[in-house]
């Protein structure tokens, strides 16, 4: 099992790391039609996007940071998750060595890099069990530079007259986005966790970024949230890597959690223009039969 998952999950890594998703590269198009003929922004946009074009052709990483690994693994009940991390272990370092990822873990006590993108925690993982027959895996790559532009605020927040409420939500959001400029590769794709402890707000604010541009929320007000940050966001005049223009945002994606009384954080995920996240289907005869 083990040697078989890994190929599938090796040409999932490959996909993240050359392919924009068609959704994101369409936003892309989108945003720099947007734009004024020849100007800063339109110039930005149409060289991202021959970036794209050539890494796509040539089967390169689109960008030079490839990114922290983070996967979203969905079980069949009572299958075993040892395989499973195990494939993904063989199937980073591979990547890495034929330079489809470039190696991004760090040991922050000694500053050593294992030069695999294997380590304590990385690639970062999360399991869930559903009453289904097959795996998903989703895989996001997640760049630093991105990273270090993220927030969390912690409701009421004085500094911005933020309440506890989603008046306040939407006041932390534009406050970060505002505060990340041009930084993060922008334009940016704008991850919300609401509710939740420090730790599980956080954890939702990025994974919601695997959902489908223009897939708004299940609820119904803060999928009217999401289309009011949008617009707002986008108002901002930030533009592409900060050059000004129209988009600012491609996406905004919100989720929530239930949360202790005496806490209300809102926290905020900026990943870059650079959207990479696939996902691989599986049943368990594609792999289990070696």
């Amino acid at each position: 099992m083990k040697e078989k998952l890994s190929v599938f999950i090796l040409d999932l890594i490959k996909q993240a790391s050359t392919d924009l998703a068609p959704d994101v590269e369409k936003s892309l198009i989108d945003a720099m039609n947007k734009e004024e003929q020849g100007s800063m922004p339109q110039s930005a946009f149409a060289t991202i996007l021959e970036n794209v074009k050539m890494a796509r052709e040539y089967v390169t990483p689109m960008c030079q940071d490839t990114g922290s690994l983070l996967f979203y693994i969905h079980l069949p009940v009572g299958m075993d998750f040892e395989p499973i991390r195990n494939s993904i272990r063989i199937a980073a370092e591979k990547a890495t060595k034929t330079y489809l990822l470039r190696p991004n873990a760090v040991d922050p006590v000694t500053g050593k890099n294992s030069g695999t993108n294997i380590g304590l925690n990385a690639p970062f993982f999360h399991f869930y069990q559903w009453d289904r027959d097959d795996i998903r895996i989703d895989l996001m790559l997640k760049g630093g530079g991105s990273e270090n532009v993220g927030a969390q605020y912690k409701l009421p927040y004085a500094p911005l007259k933020a309440g506890r409420d989603l008046k306040g939500v939407k006041k932390c959001v534009i406050d970060a986005v505002y505060t990340a400029q041009g930084k993060g590769c922008a334009p940016g794709v704008i991850g919300v966790g609401i509710g939740g402890d420090r730790v599980s707000s956080y954890e939702l604010s990025k994974e919601v970024l695997l959902r489908k541009f223009g897939e708004r929320s299940d609820d119904p007000v803060l999928a009217e949230v999401e289309k009011e940050l949008y617009d707002k966001l986008n108002s901002l005049g930030i533009g592409p890597m900060g050059f000004g223009g129209k988009t600012t945002v491609l996406e905004v994606f919100c989720g929530k959690y239930h949360r202790h009384p005496a806490c209300f954080f809102v926290t905020i995920s900026y990943m870059c223009w650079a959207c990479r996240r696939k996902t691989l289907v599986l049943k368990r005869e594609d792999f289990e039969n070696d």
